[in-house]
Formats: C-alpha cells, sequence, structure tokens
C-alpha cells in the first residue's frame, strides 16, 4: 500500500463527503432538496438534524445544552480526521447526487434558499462553492472567542496540508449556534479553485451552450485574516445581530451568553479591524475566475447573480415564480414562506405555490417578508413554516409576528403548529415541510420548465431596484 505523508490524503481516500459536511448545513440541505426534485420526489427521507432531546419544549436549559453538546460530539471531527479531509471527494459527493443526463444550464456559488426553487424551475442542479465542517474543541468554552480562534487555527493549518485549494472561515458566533459554539468550531471551506469533480461534472452534464449561473451572496462582516486559508470572523449576518453586538459591553451579547451558558465577564474578543470584508458564504474570486475561464473555453455563457441580501433573491424568485404560474394558466395566488431548512421545492412545484423563502427565524428576515407581502398583490392562502432555531436570541421573531404574515392571507392563514410547538428551543426535520405541503391540493400540469434566458430578463426587471444585480 503507497505511504501518505502525515497531513496528506491520498487520492480517492480520505473521509466520506457526507462524513465532512455538517449535519443541517444547508448546503448539505439544499443539495439533498434540488437533486430530489429534479428526480420527481419531495423531501420526506431527509430527516432530524437536531439533538432529540430539543424536541421536547420543557427539557431545562442546562439539560439541553449538555445533550445538544454531546450529540453534535458524536458527528464533530476530530483533530485527526481533520488531516483526511479530502475536499476533492467532497466536490465529487455534491455533483454525484444529480441524476445523470444533460442539463440546459447550471447554478453553482453560494447558498440560498431561494435558488433551489429557482433550480428546479430551470429544471438545473445548484453546485456550492463551499461546504461547513465542524470539529471538536475539548476544553472549550462559548465566551472565549479567541482560544476558539487559537485552536481553529491548529484544526486549519491540518485541513489546508492536504487541501491547499481551500480557503477556511472560522466563525464563532454563540448568537446562531448557541452552548455548541462553545463546543466546537464552525469551519466554512470555500473552493479557490474549481474542483476536478465540477469541471468534469460541467462538461459532462451541461447540453451544447448551456448558460452557467454563478450565484453570489454580496454580505460582509469584519474578519481577522489570520494566515494563508484561514480567516475568523466573530458572529455572522445570519445572526441578526450587528457586529457592535457582539462588543464585550453590548446587551445583546449579555442575553447571548446567559442563554449559550456563558459569562460576559470573560469574554476575549481578538482585535479584528473595523474594514469588512465578505462574509463566510462568499464564493472566492479564484472560483468565479475558474469558472468564467472554463465556460469562455468550452463556448457555455456565465451569468451572474448578485444579491446584497437573502430576502432580495427571495423576493426576486417568489415574484418570477407568480409570473411564470400566471403564464401558464395558473392562479399564483397561493404562498408559502418556509424557513431555514423547513423546504421541499418538489411540493411547491406539485402544488402550484409561490416560495417565499427565509434565511432564519431572525426579526429581520421575517420583517422583509412582511414588507414584500404589504407591497404584493394579495394571496388567497399563505402558510408560514417557522423553523424553531434551537436556541434562544434577542435577535429572534417571536411567534405573533409569524402569525402576522400568516395574516397576509385573504382565505387562509396557516402557521405549522408542530414547527411553533416550543418555538423557539425545539428543532424539527426537513422533512415536515414535505409533511406540510403534501396537504396543499394539487395544481397540475406543472408549467413547462422556464428558460434561463426568460428568468433572468424577469429577474432583471423586478430584482434590479432592490439591489439584485443580474449580469
Amino acid at each position: 500500500m503507497r505511504k501518505v505523508r502525515p497531513g496528506l490524503t491520498a487520492e480517492g481516500a480520505g473521509l466520506a463527503g457526507d462524513r465532512v459536511v455538517a449535519a443541517g448545513s444547508i448546503a448539505r440541505t439544499l443539495v439533498a432538496a434540488i437533486a430530489r426534485a429534479l428526480r420527481g420526489t419531495d423531501c420526506a427521507d431527509l430527516g432530524h438534524t437536531g439533538p432529540p432531546v430539543s424536541r421536547f419544549a420543557g427539557t431545562p436549559e442546562p439539560v439541553r445544552r449538555a445533550v445538544a453538546t454531546r450529540a453534535v460530539g458524536r458527528v464533530a471531527l476530530t483533530a485527526g480526521q481533520a488531516a483526511e479531509v479530502d475536499a476533492e471527494r467532497v466536490a465529487r459527493w455534491f455533483a454525484d447526487q444529480y441524476p445523470c443526463r444533460r442539463y440546459p444550464g447550471v447554478l453553482v456559488g453560494s447558498p440560498h434558499g431561494a435558488a433551489a426553487h429557482l433550480a428546479v424551475a430551470l429544471g438545473v442542479p445548484w453546485l456550492p462553492a463551499g461546504f461547513e465542517m465542524i470539529a471538536h474543541w475539548p476544553q472549550g468554552a462559548v465566551e472565549h472567542p479567541r482560544a476558539a480562534l487559537d485552536h481553529g487555527a491548529g484544526l486549519a493549518g491540518r485541513l489546508l496540508a492536504g487541501n491547499p485549494d481551500l480557503h477556511l472561515r472560522q466563525v464563532h458566533c454563540p448568537a446562531s449556534r448557541g452552548a455548541l459554539a462553545g463546543a466546537t468550531v464552525l469551519l466554512t471551506a470555500r473552493w479557490r479553485r474549481l474542483p476536478t469533480a465540477y469541471r468534469r461534472f460541467l462538461a459532462e452534464r451541461l447540453a451544447p451552450g448551456a448558460p452557467v449561473l454563478v450565484l453570489r451572496d454580496g454580505r460582509t462582516w469584519p474578519v481577522l485574516e489570520t494566515a494563508d486559508g484561514h480567516s475568523f470572523q466573530v458572529g455572522c449576518p445570519g445572526s441578526g445581530l450587528d457586529p457592535v453586538d457582539f462588543h464585550p459591553d453590548s446587551h445583546a451579547l449579555r442575553q447571548v451568553l446567559r442563554s449559550a451558558g456563558g459569562n460576559r465577564t470573560h469574554w476575549e474578543l481578538p482585535e479584528i479591524g473595523a474594514a469588512p470584508a465578505a462574509a463566510e458564504h462568499a464564493v472566492e474570486s479564484g472560483f468565479e475566475l475558474d469558472v468564467r475561464e472554463w465556460t469562455a473555453r468550452h463556448t457555455h455563457r456565465l451569468r451572474r447573480l448578485v444579491f446584497p441580501a437573502p430576502e432580495v433573491l427571495s423576493a426576486a424568485i417568489a415574484d418570477l415564480y407568480r409570473h411564470w404560474l400566471r403564464a401558464a394558466g395558473k392562479t399564483g395566488d397561493r404562498l408559502v414562506v418556509e424557513c431555514g431548512r423547513l423546504l421541499d421545492p418538489w411540493q411547491v412545484l406539485r402544488a402550484g405555490l409561490v416560495p417565499y423563502w427565509c434565511e432564519n427565524a431572525t426579526r429581520r428576515s421575517v420583517e422583509q417578508v412582511e414588507w414584500w407581502l404589504a407591497g404584493s398583490g394579495a394571496f388567497s392562502s399563505v402558510d408560514v413554516l417557522p423553523e424553531p432555531p434551537g436556541v434562544r436570541s434577542p435577535a429572534l421573531a417571536g411567534l405573533p409576528q409569524w402569525l402576522a404574515v400568516a395574516g397576509f392571507g385573504r382565505r387562509r392563514r396557516a402557521l405549522d403548529r408542530t414547527a411553533a410547538r416550543g418555538y423557539p428551543v425545539t428543532s424539527v426535520p426537513t422533512r415536515r415541510a414535505t409533511e406540510v405541503l403534501r396537504a396543499q391540493p394539487c395544481d397540475l400540469p406543472v408549467p413547462p420548465p422556464l428558460e434561463v434566458a426568460d428568468a433572468l430578463a424577469v429577474l432583471r426587471d423586478i430584482g434590479t431596484r432592490e439591489g439584485l444585480l443580474v449580469s
């Protein structure tokens, strides 16, 4: 057997993709949902990703935190396993989930739930430009981001030794991860080059001349560049808080740490510059450059969708779906508001629904769907699927705010009771969205797939005023 140098991974060796990519991470969920929809199936087999105890609202907080920590510890990567990660194998795992056929296009880039609906409407796959990993942090503490940085730097060195084409963004965010931020470190890996598996996928699965759409999350956040290939940020845009809320004297931080079992007086913040950089779900410039060069060499057209905030793309895709459904002779008057991992593109298509995706259950996300509804034509029915985040945070929307969203329906106003039971500290599986949407009446036949050029023209028309860049 050929020996492998310590820290390096042999071709075809290393951990399997489903072991490396964090369970419940958004990229993993979206690839699974889109692949199923392209096969004509729903997400009924996508199960529970949270610790079992988090399903019960009455569990005391210390017990909940302890059990959640133990549960994630069983699937987190060890320091030794970090050296076995093979990012190329992860790329193959993503690509191999899609049906083996020719496609009229492909989406690549940042994760976004509305992009899943766009991909299914176009009949194309989506390939993520990065993925999340969770690794053990022995003797960690949620109030010690400086210590988290030190531990993460060691893990990053092991990972990058065998994967030099990755950039690792470490995110320490107790507001979105709760107590888990003190037991594990979250590393978002972004490819700095187009992986070989993706090149092969594009060459073998794209129809001649089919376009490649690059989706870019344009959000920024203060970042500390610690070394070549490794960077660090405290908090994240998805937390619903601002960077200033993670400073030691912040009232919001006090609430967050208390909920996560931490102590604000021990908060050790590394020196992070005030100038913002691209946040964790951005697309690396080298990755996009490789895509551009590949499309130019192989006579495929490159198109770009850049959104400054998730709600901009969510609103544009919802409007696109309404336009598409009405052009096919349907009403386009039934809305489903999805949240986080509670989505099912195939059931949305089967029922002829208009989908609006909230990135998470923060007040900001819910306020944006309220504003969009207030400025849109009325919907006869509104179904709301709020994903409980499993943690408490001052940034979260309360159930009355979610109920207000459902109240925009003229005849039907429904907030999923299972998701609402024990909100926000319980958790529900992705398949809960499937169970709810299966109860919706069919609106068949499904409209013919959207043409990429037609979809982009509509998105440019309705999204430009909100800041969506279509080029």
